[in-house]
């Protein structure tokens, strides 16, 4: 059986990450989305173990010190985040590829411990289209969009760093390009 391979979907708020991993998972049965944890509140429609396990801040410290993070970041300063170690490893172990969609802080620290991990970095077609995607959503606080914003354009500057690049335009046409590097990746072998 082949080992699985690791993906890493990374972009800034509001470029469609979440919707293509979605995609990707709904159309090919041996891909795996990583549910990370996070401390922060659920947004809502957002569900305990499907989007993200909502745990509190010392669950996460907890589960950090005993090692059972793949990667850990902090957003905007006082959001948690992080991958479970665990079901991660058993899903690569039993041939399945996982896509983890996370963060530029932690794909990075995930390339340092599996440097044959595959980075996808997600750009949206104008930084004026992605404050209007944000905007849309409805959540935002002028605060928060600005600094959305900010991280944003900080997260664009490291997209050479990754093995990809897709700039989501077209929902239907981003899903092709991402699941056509999945493909070529598998085909590697």
């Amino acid at each position: 059986m082949r080992e699985g391979k690791l993906f890493i979907i990374s972009g800034p708020s509001g470029t469609g990450k979440g919707t293509i991993c979605k995609r990707l998972v709904a159309m090919d049965p041996d891909i795996t989305l990583s549910v990370s944890v996070t401390t922060r509140s659920p947004r809502e429609g957002e569900a305990h173990g499907r989007e993200y396990f909502f745990i509190s801040r010392e669950e996460y410290l907890q589960l950090l010190s005993d090692g059972g993070l793949l990667e850990h970041a902090s957003v905007y300063g006082k959001t948690l985040y992080g991958t479970p170690r665990e079901p991660v490893v058993k899903w690569l172990a039993r041939g399945r590829d996982v896509i983890l969609e996370i963060d530029v802080q932690g794909a990075f620290q995930v390339r340092q411990n599996y440097p044959e991990c595959i980075l996808i970095f997600i750009l949206p077609p104008s930084m004026e289209e992605l404050e209007a995607r944000i905007i849309g959503r409805g959540s935002e606080t002028e605060e928060s969009l600005t600094a959305r914003l900010a991280e944003a354009e900080k997260e664009i500057e490291l997209a050479d760093q990754y093995d990809y690049q897709v700039v989501n335009g077209d929902l239907e046409e981003a899903v092709r390009q991402v699941y056509g590097i999945i493909t070529e990746e598998r085909n590697k072998e």
